[in-house]
């Protein structure tokens, strides 16, 4: 019996478990998936290894520290320094990460996008920013302190703070930060939200199963928008893929995994 987990913290609300029990509870993969809170991410590779791990998932606010936990990064990963999935190969690390492309496959509805507001300067808005570019996408990226962002001027397009931030239109706003994660709290000032709403066509949120106020903002302005959901479930399909090595089928795993979010 294979044992899996994610590492977070928070890490309570993660759906992650249910996804992947369910995959191999159905296709009869004899694996098992739990949760663990990590408050300091420098203890992720010692406790990854005293639990007996095969793999992990590392959601928020672990990605640049579970990469520098891994011995060996593979994919996506190595352009962008930041690990979301972790396989135990032979007492080796190997980080990947599949929030990228999970992400892209959300926003697949969405149709041609062409430019993108990113708010926060975390892994997952590091993530996201490098896959949009890869595909030819002018990206803007907002936080609130210049300091993060130093990492990130060679990286995309723009980079603004609260302070200089320049209202233009987008395609796209996307919030990557924990902003209304477990508070009701905005990604920016109320002021400043509403002006760049008002220049948007689409809205999406990495936080899934909850309308933040982020969204709620954005559906009180009639706009199009997504939690996180299809991105967990893209980035999901991905990570369990690289679990299971191979042994189950893609669409199998989606399947299941899809079945998941109806439980």
């Amino acid at each position: 019996m294979k044992l899996f987990a994610i590492f977070g913290d928070p890490v309570s609300h993660s759906r992650s478990p249910l996804m992947h029990n369910c995959v191999f509870k159905n296709l009869n993969y004899p694996a098992c998936y739990t949760r663990v809170h990590l408050k300091d991410g420098s203890k992720l590779r010692d406790t990854f290894f005293a639990l007996g791990l095969s793999g992990a998932n590392i959601t928020v606010p672990h990605k640049e520290a579970a990469y520098n936990a891994c011995d060996e990064i593979r994919g996506f990963a190595k352009t962008v320094g930041v690990v979301n999935t972790i396989i135990n190969e032979n007492g080796k690390l190997i980080g990947y990460n599949t929030d990228a492309d999970g992400f892209m496959y959300s926003i697949e509805e969405f149709g041609d996008i062409k430019n993108i507001l990113v708010i926060g300067a975390g892994g997952t808005s590091k993530a996201l920013s490098s896959r949009f570019k890869q595909d030819g996408i002018v990206v803007d990226v907002l936080n609130r302190s210049e300091g993060r962002l130093e990492e990130f001027k060679s990286i995309v397009d723009n980079t603004y703070t609260w302070d200089s931030l320049v209202i233009k239109k987008y395609d796209l706003v996307v919030n990557t930060t924990s902003a209304g994660l477990s508070d009701e709290n905005y990604p920016c000032p109320l002021n400043m939200l509403e002006n760049i709403l008002d220049n948007t066509s689409y809205v999406a949120d990495a936080i899934y199963g909850k309308l933040t106020p982020f969204l709620k903002l954005a559906s009180e302005k009639g706009l199009t928008y997504k939690d996180g959901s299809d991105m967990l479930l893209g980035q999901g399909v991905l990570a369990n893929e690289l679990f299971v090595n191979g042994e189950l089928k893609k669409e199998d795993i989606r399947m299941y995994m899809k079945k998941s979010f109806e439980l």
